[in-house]
């Protein structure tokens, strides 16, 4: 049996109608940038979140990067990032000229560890970057007290958490801004590249969305050193159909991970562990294992697709070796990077392919 990591078929094909008539919707206004369909868009999220304001940008990255520009971060600030996230993140303060300064995280969520953050502060430390990583919110409370008591910007790296929430709040409204990427792979996905920055200050708000618009307000009168990094009226349309069935496909996820999680009785396999005070929404559902390539072969041999999200932690990555860390420095994210193999997690799996997946998993 073929169980691939990832099928958007299934989710695709129910909305098809309603997908189908957004882009006529757009095609027949001749409206692709800056429509009456982005501010819609802008709109729904925004109250989904529970935010007060959202811009739509050309992706995840920038959505972050615009929102530190926003906020005036640049040369000579830092910023505490978790040493096991994307790149994206750490790309996001490299780009507005700041240093990220890299923190372990804790070992039951894999989340920002709150009790290594204030060994990283210093006077240049403007702002915590926390990451929501696999779709789930972890020490949010601990890690705002450290915030607030230091007088540092809150931002969330929602990139995988669309719809999670924590002790009930919606990602998005926790922090100050939040940046979210729809990447077609995301749990609310484009059909291309997008993003969106979602903050609480309607004045920040107005400055993400100039700089985003090659710094300029208003045609031709240019306020900041901008960029052009706009969410098209095409993924607008889209993630507006979209998002109308977030949250049932969120459930789904979480009734897989359910099934997996009661399922797999491997003692070789670690399964992860939940937030008492998080929703998770399992964008990735990540196992750790000893011998984790021969997992992923076993897998393979299968007919099951498996991945590592990610192998190599931040502060390995050749592109930050200028910033002088070492092997062993952050014991906690080199164990993910070495050990976790994400499972096949999408809506529409059915239950054959998920009784495959554990049976196999269960046979390594």
């Amino acid at each position: 049996m073929n169980v691939p990591f990832a099928d958007f078929s299934v989710m695709h094909t129910e909305i098809r109608d309603q997908l189908d008539a957004a882009i006529r919707r757009v095609v027949d206004a001749n409206y692709f940038i800056g429509s009456p369909e982005n501010k819609d868009f802008e709109d729904r999220f925004a109250a989904y979140c529970g935010a007060n304001a959202c811009v739509g940008c050309g992706n995840g990255l920038d959505a972050l990067q615009l929102i530190l520009r926003a906020y005036g971060i640049g040369a000579g600030d830092e910023l505490i990032v978790p040493a096991h996230t994307f790149i994206a993140t750490g790309l996001a303060v490299t780009y507005v000229g700041a240093k990220p300064v890299f923190v372990d995280v804790e070992p039951h969520w894999y989340c920002l560890d709150a009790a290594q953050i204030e060994d990283a502060i210093t006077e240049r430390t403007k702002a915590i970057m926390m990451v929501h990583i696999y779709g789930q919110v972890g020490e949010f409370q601990a890690v705002r007290e450290i915030a607030d008591k230091h007088g540092l910007l809150l931002i969330e790296d929602a990139a995988q958490a669309h719809g999670a929430r924590y002790r009930g709040q919606r990602t998005g409204s926790l922090a100050d801004a939040a940046g979210f990427s729809f990447y077609p792979g995301k749990n609310l996905g484009a059909f291309g590249d997008g993003g969106a920055a979602v903050c609480r200050d309607a004045a920040v708000a107005e400055r993400i969305r100039t700089y985003g618009n090659y710094g300029a307000r208003t045609k031709y009168q240019h306020v900041y050193k901008g960029v052009n990094s706009r969410l098209d009226s095409v993924q607008a349309a889209v993630l507006s159909v979209k998002l109308e069935f977030l949250d049932r496909w969120n459930a789904e996820r979480r009734r897989i991970a359910g099934r997996y999680k009661k399922g797999i009785t491997n003692p070789s396999i670690r399964l992860p562990q939940e937030n008492p005070d998080a929703e998770h929404v399992w964008h990735i559902f990540p196992v750790m294992a000893e011998g984790r390539d021969a997992l992923i072969a076993h897998l393979r041999d299968q007919g099951i697709t498996a991945l590592c999200h990610y192998p190599v932690p931040m502060h390995l990555h050749q592109a930050y070796a200028d910033l002088g860390y070492a092997p062993g420095r952050f014991p906690v994210a080199e164990y993910i990077a070495s050990h976790e193999v994400s499972l096949p997690m999408y809506y529409g799996m059915t239950e054959e392919q998920i009784d495959h997946v554990i049976d196999a998993a269960n046979r390594f």
